[in-house]
């Protein structure tokens, strides 16, 4: 089975991805040899940190070899049909981060080995899938929680979006007029104003910020502070996507404050990537 975004999904197979990753983090010792013998090449680039670590490692634990590229050995004259092709010889499983999605799908619609998208500028399927696994462990009722992304329409909003249709999360997106995403869904609800959607949010997100929009007036209307989470309802958490930036789409005092939920949420990235890689290769 590849991996290419969320919305190809079904709800019961994230359920079942969330509840492999459940034994895995519990140090089930029936998964620890089952990538024994197995090889991955990983296309990655060197500034990747978080999503690149927790693969290779997750990989090697459960006894699997990885082989590293930079994404730039994708861009050859070469056709990508003949790279998997080879490819297939040697190895049981394909990681990529690339920007363009493009390159991806067709990379998946010529390959027999698993595809894992680990990012696009498009989504970032493994990323968002890992937070809410770990919403979802802390939260019994996460699918009637109220989740507000503030930011533009970016890979980690459209992923979010995705997640929120199979799942049928209640999905606010806040930005400046013109960044919102051309697509709608009835899970997904587009306002340019902040404070009457923070009062109905229990989990509030952001991405980092582009240059066009790093100027003093959409900082001060955007930005996620402290004030602003004391608005939203009752144990909110604020789960910013890394790499995040302070004095920017959030501020110091909300990331000092004990609704920041980011560092603690991203240890379970690891037991998420070995719950996709192994059901991509049982799927």
């Amino acid at each position: 089975m590849h991996l290419l975004n969320l919305r190809e999904l079904s709800h019961k197979q994230i359920d079942e991805i969330f509840e492999l990753a459940d034994e895995l983090r519990l140090q089930n010792d029936k998964y620890s040899r089952s990538l024994t013998r197995k090889t991955f090449v990983l296309f990655f680039p060197e500034s990747s940190l978080r999503t690149r670590i927790t693969f290779e490692k997750g990989i090697k634990d459960l006894g699997g070899e990885c082989i590293l590229f930079p994404p730039e050995t994708l861009d050859k004259r070469e056709q990508l049909s003949d790279v998997t092709h080879y490819l297939e010889n040697w190895v049981d499983g394909i990681i990529v981060r690339y920007p363009d999605y493009s390159k991806i799908q067709e990379l998946a619609y010529q390959s027999s080995l698993p595809i894992i998208n680990a990012m696009t500028s498009v989504n970032h399927p493994c990323e968002i899938l890992s937070d809410l696994y770990s919403i979802s462990r802390q939260r019994e009722n996460f699918t009637e929680l109220v989740y507000t992304f503030v930011g533009p329409a970016g890979n980690i909003c459209r992923s979010w979006v995705e997640a929120a249709g199979v799942m049928n999360l209640n999905f606010n997106h806040i930005c400046a007029e013109g960044h919102e995403l051309g697509e709608r869904s009835t899970n997904y609800s587009y306002h340019n104003e902040f404070e009457d959607v923070l009062t109905r949010s229990d989990v509030i997100l952001t991405d980092s910020l582009p240059k066009e929009l790093l100027t003093d007036e959409y900082i001060n209307k955007y930005q996620i502070t402290l004030d602003r989470m004391k608005l939203a309802k009752p144990n909110a958490i604020l789960n910013p996507c890394p790499p995040f930036f302070r004095g920017e789409e959030i501020s110091e005092d909300a990331i000092s404050s004990d609704y920041f939920v980011g560092h603690s949420f991203k240890k379970n990235l690891l037991y998420v990537q070995q719950a996709i890689v192994l059901y991509s290769l049982w799927n």
